[in-house]
């Protein structure tokens, strides 16, 4: 029997053109884009569609971004007569994919995720000054190591595992220096590779406490819906509902892991999961599922051609 879980992806799935073809296609996407615009007071689609991608991969923009086309997708296919609620036993998110999950499944309006979504992207910015945090890849090596990485590099500084993304891919996040000395560590204990990332803040360590006293700050002043199927929370890698709940391990997830591994571990294993389907833009989610587990039939679901196949697939 199929059993499917909802998937919408982080950071870093950004690219110059995102929904574009959504908007041209589908009024019930364009109407997503025109609302978070209108929310952020900001033309937001219009950075998406035509760039500059310099000024879309600010976290600021970039998150907000995300989560729109997340929505988007998940918009026309309501419109098609598809409810999340119908077809999906849980859902769950990357990072920011969090606050798209949680959209999409009602727990926050849309307006109120664009503004979430752009505080975070603003607070996690300006934690730690530029050039004073940077995170890394650690390719190759198990969590374990990757711990014992992160920790003979830390001295008296940060350096904090933020992302456990798949077996053999774990990303460490801190101190400038203190990520540096990680990477050549890394190399040494066989690290397939160990590099820097392009990245202007130290998301998902201690550094961004600064930034989760914001979103507490944040999230106590939106309302807070259960959502209609439970949220397998990065932080947990278990499945939650309850509204005051799911706002505390939001903020926690700011400095805390996201236990991606875990949670797709979860959904596939006591979830009974069989199909993960990643919603918006980009396959990123979908190449970790596969490598986290090789038995799931996992799909990434954008374009026009996604969703109609997509749609044939639910009404087969």
């Amino acid at each position: 029997m199929t059993k499917r879980a909802f998937m919408f992806p982080g950071q870093g799935s950004q690219a110059v053109g995102m929904g574009k073809d959504l908007a041209a296609a589908y009024p019930a996407a364009r109407a997503v884009f025109q609302e978070v615009d209108e929310a952020l007071g900001q033309r937001l689609s219009a950075i998406m569609f035509e760039g500059p991608e310099d000024i879309l991969r600010l976290t600021e923009n970039a998150q907000p971004a995300l989560m729109a086309v997340s929505l988007a997708v998940m918009r026309v296919h309501a419109a098609k007569g598809v409810r999340l609620a119908d077809h999906a036993a849980y859902v769950a998110g990357h990072s920011l994919g969090e606050y798209s999950a949680l959209c999409a499944a009602g727990t926050f309006s849309l307006s109120d995720a664009a503004r979430l979504l752009r505080t975070r992207g603003q607070a996690m910015q300006k934690a730690v000054p530029v050039g004073h945090g940077a995170m890394a890849a650690l390719l190759g090596l198990d969590l374990p190591t990757a711990r014992d990485v992160a920790a003979e590099a830390a001295g008296d500084e940060v350096c904090d595992i933020a992302n456990d993304n798949a077996p053999g891919q774990v990303v460490i996040s801190g101190a400038t220096a203190a990520v540096e000395r990680a990477v050549e560590i890394a190399k040494a204990k066989g690290a397939k590779r160990a590099l820097l990332l392009p990245v202007s803040a130290p998301f998902h360590c201690s550094l961004m406490q600064p930034a989760a006293d914001a979103m507490a700050a944040a999230l106590a002043e939106v309302t807070v819906n259960a959502p209609v199927v439970p949220l397998v929370a990065n932080v947990l890698a278990a499945p939650i509902t309850d509204p005051d709940e799911i706002r505390r391990r939001l903020v926690e997830q700011i400095t805390g892991v996201v236990r991606w591994t875990e949670s797709v571990t979860w959904l596939t294993g006591a979830g009974g999961v069989t199909h993960l389907v990643e919603l918006g833009t980009g396959k990123v989610l979908t190449g970790l599922a596969k490598r986290i587990n090789a038995e799931v039939t996992a799909t990434a679901v954008y374009i026009p051609a996604d969703i109609d196949a997509f749609v044939a697939e639910l009404s087969a």
